[in-house]
């Protein structure tokens, strides 16, 4: 049967697909706009299921806070290119899941998956629905949401770099320089409190074997070694730790002492980067190219 522009149309503001695609639905349905609609949508699902396997480590780190400031949501989307990162679609479904992830704190990925968005699809559907219009796999790796006493500073370095600090005192303008200041330097820690014992005791050990076997100290007495070794480790703490490092904007001065004279106090941190922690696969274009050429 003929299939009408308006039909096609009606179609592509349903699903969000391909001109032609939906006019293929259409003919395969007899003009049947809901029919062709599912089809559409159980063929988005095969498509989703044959992509997941492909890595995806390329993406957005997307940023929601609450109107009072006090609670914030960080997500990371992924996908397999940075030229997918930069699509309106695929950063409308991230920011609308940051919104998701700050209004409900699902307890879990899978329930993350199960709420729905205001179209009524849910976060699995959509994501399945956008692979199908893509072509990529699409991800929605992690989220966390932070609460604060005072405030939540966030800072996005662009889109690959998001950053929250919850802080126990202190105004924005506080709070964002330390968010800032983490998005850069990336602290493991706010201070050396929190640093495990076991963490801190293998880190003395390397150094103490250090010490031992340096031309410089080797045979001085046990005591001076011990020493120098401690040194190191305080050393160590400042690097990893919020309040030990130099200050990102003032390196004359620690993060410590800069909270101290803007009467902030910084309670949690929290610092996601697209991609860290995946291995991304090494493309060789030149086999690729070959095996297309062999018809492999």
């Amino acid at each position: 049967m003929a299939v009408t522009a308006e039909a096609v149309k009606l179609l592509r503001e349903r699903t969000g697909a391909g001109m032609m695609e939906c006019k293929r639905a259409l003919v395969e349905t007899n003009g049947d706009l809901d029919a062709a609609a599912e089809l559409m949508r159980k063929a988005g699902l095969a498509k989703a299921d044959k992509k997941a396997a492909r890595v995806a480590a390329e993406g957005v780190i997307v940023i929601e806070r609450s109107a009072d400031g006090k609670r914030a949501a960080v997500a990371e989307i992924n996908c397999e290119t940075d030229f997918v990162a930069r699509e309106p679609d695929f950063q409308n479904f991230a920011a609308n899941v940051a919104k998701l992830v700050l209004e409900h704190g699902p307890a879990s990925l899978d329930a993350l998956a199960a709420l729905s968005f205001d179209s009524g699809a849910s976060v699995d559907e959509a994501r399945r629905a956008l692979i199908a219009k893509i072509g990529e796999n699409i991800s929605v790796r992690r989220f966390a949401v932070l609460e604060a006493p005072a405030v939540v500073g966030v800072y996005l370095h662009g889109t690959r770099i998001g950053a929250l600090v919850a802080m126990k005192s202190g105004d924005e303008a506080v709070a964002k320089d330390i968010a800032m200041h983490v998005a850069a330097i990336n602290p493991r820690h706010v201070s050396s409190s929190e640093v495990p014992e076991e963490a801190i005791a293998k880190e003395r050990s390397i150094f103490l074997e250090q010490a031992k076997s340096d031309p410089k100290t080797a045979g001085k007495p046990q005591e001076i070694v011990d020493k120098i070794t401690e040194g190191k480790v305080r050393k160590w703490l400042s690097e990893i730790t919020l309040l030990g490092q130099p200050f990102v904007k003032d390196d004359k001065q620690t993060v410590e002492q800069y909270l101290k004279k803007a009467g902030g106090e910084v309670a949690a941190i929290l610092r996601y980067e697209v991609g860290e922690g995946i291995e991304k696969k090494q493309e060789d274009f030149a086999a690729e190219v070959m095996k297309q050429v062999r018809g492999e």
